[in-house]
């Protein structure tokens, strides 16, 4: 494999339910599924259990199950809406990925599958992130702001690729 062909993959996980995350995630092909399944739709779109239930190849029990995981870790969202159907009202699930959640199936989607749109959002939203993130161990490491500041405004100025 060329370097040229390599994506930067990044996950930011809770320290304390990292192996959890994987585990439910990766060990798990019907959970692999789900997240495709939100890659077809649109990463930032509802999907509804029904919709899983009856466009993939796992039992019900099965879909409910992982649908329980994944929302319980902070993967998925859960939401009920209110419908009509045949004259009756009726409650149904609906799901949307949460922002780790849109990472991980990320690194399932090939960079052709995103709109633009996509992508954008994705890249502030990783960003957002990591600022965050180094903000907190600055903090912690009693480390200026400024010189992050500092740092930012040279590589924004910077031409290096």
């Amino acid at each position: 494999m060329q370097v040229s062909s390599l994506h930067p993959y990044v996950v930011f996980l809770p320290a304390e339910e990292k192996d959890r995350i994987l585990s439910a995630i990766f060990g798990s092909k019907a959970s692999l599924d789900i997240l495709r399944f939100f890659l077809k739709t649109g990463i930032s779109n509802k999907v509804y259990q029904k919709d899983l239930v009856r466009k993939l190849s796992y039992s019900n029990k099965t879909i409910i199950e992982n649908l329980k995981v994944l929302t319980k870790l902070g993967i998925l969202i859960e939401d009920m809406e209110k419908t009509q159907h045949e004259g009756r009202i009726v409650w149904v699930k609906a799901y949307k990925l949460s922002d780790a959640g849109k990472w991980f199936a990320l690194l399932l989607a090939e960079e052709k599958e995103l709109s633009g749109r996509e992508k954008a959002e994705i890249l502030q939203n990783i960003f957002r992130s990591y600022i965050r993130w180094v903000k907190n161990l600055s903090e912690k490491l009693h480390m200026e702001k400024a010189t992050f500041k500092k740092i930012f405004n040279e590589e924004m100025k910077s031409k290096k690729v």
